[in-house]
């Protein structure tokens, strides 16, 4: 019998990605938009959560009342850091959960005055994280923020 070489490994993955639902796990979690006003019509959830995994979409800190970013960039990181609370905490999960995030910013010089509100979000250890310029943002934005969660283990209970 003749075999492949590189069929193995192709075939270990395509097996390996359907687990989940051969498993029953349960659907994906869709949070719609409960950081973000006025975005019932964007084409995106705010975030998605499947089995213990949550995918955060990208946050920026909107002024409720004129719907664009806040003019002052501390300002804006404290309601970008508080939308991603706000959805993390939406999906049943902690900031301390979050295990990736990525930070894009028009402006560089920007980076330690956005650290200086970002360490305020977390009590233990920090998620890893890459702090990338960018060109331009939505809504005049300086910061978007999106990030990967995972469920922490949850102690059994005692009898």
């Amino acid at each position: 019998m003749k075999t492949s070489r590189g069929r193995w490994p192709l075939a270990l993955i395509s097996f390996a990605t359907m687990l989940p639902f051969a498993a029953g796990a349960a659907p994906a979690r869709y949070i719609e938009h409960p950081a973000t006003p006025g975005a019932a019509a964007l084409p995106f959830s705010d975030a998605v959560l499947s089995g213990d995994t949550l995918y955060v979409a990208g946050h920026i800190g909107i002024d409720a009342h004129s719907g664009n970013a806040a003019a002052d960039p501390a300002t804006e990181a404290r309601l970008v850091m508080e939308a991603v609370r706000h959805t993390v905490e939406a999906a049943g999960l902690s900031m301390d959960e979050l295990v990736s995030v990525t930070v894009y910013c028009t402006d560089l010089a920007l980076y330690d005055r956005f650290n200086a509100v970002y360490r305020s979000y977390f009590r233990g250890h920090y998620p890893a994280r890459a702090f990338i310029g960018a060109a331009s943002l939505v809504r005049g934005a300086h910061f978007e923020v999106q990030g990967i969660a995972v469920k922490a283990p949850r102690p059994a209970s005692q009898p």
